[in-house]
C-alpha cells in the first residue's frame, strides 16, 4: 500500500511540473505622445520579471491578445 501510495504522490509531482507557467499579463493605458502629436493604443504585456522565457516577443511563445509569434531569442 505505501509503494502505491508513494508512486500516485511522485506522479502527481511529476505532472505539476509538467504544465507550463503561464505568463501573467499587465494592461498598458492608451496615452498621448506629444513628440509626434499621436495616440499610442492601450495594449497588454507580460509583467516585468528577470526571465525572458515568458514574454510574448520570444521564440517559441505567442501574444494571445494580437496572435502574432515571436522572434527574439531567449538569451
Amino acid at each position: 500500500m505505501k509503494k502505491i501510495l508513494t508512486g500516485m504522490i511522485l506522479s502527481a509531482l511529476l505532472l505539476l511540473q509538467a504544465v507550463p507557467a503561464e505568463a501573467k499579463t499587465v494592461r498598458v493605458k492608451g496615452y498621448y505622445k506629444p513628440s509626434t502629436g499621436s495616440y499610442v493604443m492601450p495594449s497588454h504585456r507580460t509583467s516585468p520579471n528577470k526571465t525572458k522565457l515568458d514574454n510574448y516577443s520570444t521564440k517559441g511563445n505567442s501574444n494571445p491578445y494580437s496572435g502574432k509569434k515571436g522572434t527574439v531569442k531567449s538569451y
